[in-house]
């Protein structure tokens, strides 16, 4: 665990551990068997709370770093996602999904905002090995911003800037399918020069896709028994349909909580339970205990829940709903 570095300031630790805390959220084997944290009823015991800092209300600059080798078709999957979240489609749709977050409010009254645009991307070809720590992401962010072509490098975007580091299936990141499938935070100034959030998800697809493309692959390997609830990817690939659902997660997340002192429940913040965990494995209605829940299967068989540009189809997880008070999602048969 990167705690134990002796290097390391005291601040320096607990900040980490903070991050260490938040990622355990992508904790799908949690979800696979235990589903105490997921509300898809309506909850009064859900202490959901502000905590008076900001979230991402301005509109977004999304900047993607591809680290390692990527598939086209499988960015190709992922940018229409990201495009399709201020893009309309046909309803239910991932803009509709997306109106959920943008519930959210700061002290100003300021929602988070319904837009999204992406603004730039950057192909980081193993700068930091195959093999990378949670730390690891700050620096592959100055690799891209400080890059010294400067046609390649992203702008170091503090205003309304958001990093999305996104590894490749041969890339192997600290504790990547044993306890976390993703995660959230904040760049440190000591290292990346400013404060900017960002977030980190991995391709499953070579290395535990029952870990965290679930329910497109089944979590023991092999053949899933009959009535196991998998299904077939939208976008034919399970590794990449599978880090739609954690991208949108941690999107989510990071718009409603980008340094980690706004909306989550809990009154520790060090391990605060935020407005997607609270949902983890729940895709539509009745969802929960290993169920997805009531979603939609095309010609073929393959299971999704939203629609995007393109014609795409997604099976993105649902998040926590302020208004209602529960689990929500387009899609939602009430």
């Amino acid at each position: 665990m990167m705690q134990s570095l002796h290097l390391l300031t005291l601040v320096f630790s607990t900040s980490l551990f903070h991050s260490l805390a938040i990622s355990r959220s992508q904790n799908q084997p949690n979800y696979f068997y235990n589903q105490q944290k997921n509300y898809e009823g309506s909850s009064d015991l859900i202490d959901l709370k502000y905590h008076m800092g900001p979230v991402l209300a301005s509109p977004i600059n999304l900047y993607i770093i591809w680290y390692g080798r990527w598939d086209p078709n499988h960015q190709s999957t992922i940018t229409d996602f990201i495009s399709s979240i201020s893009s309309p489609a046909p309803y239910p749709s991932v803009v509709d999904w997306w109106r959920t977050v943008t519930l959210y409010t700061d002290q100003t009254g300021a929602n988070v905002t319904r837009n999204v645009a992406l603004s730039g991307h950057f192909h980081d070809a193993y700068s930091h090995s195959r093999y990378l720590t949670r730390l690891s992401m700050q620096s592959i962010i100055k690799n891209a911003v400080t890059s010294s072509n400067k046609r390649r490098a992203l702008p170091l975007n503090y205003s309304n800037g958001l990093y999305l580091v996104l590894t490749s299936h041969d890339v192997q990141v600290q504790e990547f399918c044993r306890a976390v499938c993703g995660f959230h935070y904040f760049t440190f100034p000591s290292v990346a020069r400013v404060t900017v959030p960002y977030a980190w998800i991995g391709h499953s697809g070579a290395q535990c896709p029952g870990m965290c493309a679930y329910p497109f692959a089944w979590p023991g390997g092999g053949t899933p028994p009959r009535g196991s609830g998998t299904m077939g990817p939208p976008n034919g690939d399970p590794g990449t349909d599978g880090m739609i659902s954690v991208i949108a997660h941690e999107l989510a997340e990071v718009s409603s909580n980008p340094l980690i002192n706004a909306w989550y429940a809990g009154d520790d913040p060090v391990a605060p339970t935020e407005i997607a965990d609270l949902c983890l494995g729940v895709y539509g209605s009745g969802g929960g205990g290993g169920y997805v829940g009531v979603v939609s299967k095309d010609s073929w068989g393959n299971g999704y829940n939203l629609n995007g540009v393109k014609g795409r189809k997604y099976l993105v997880q649902w998040v926590w709903n302020p208004v209602r008070r529960r689990c929500f999602g387009p899609n939602a048969l009430d």
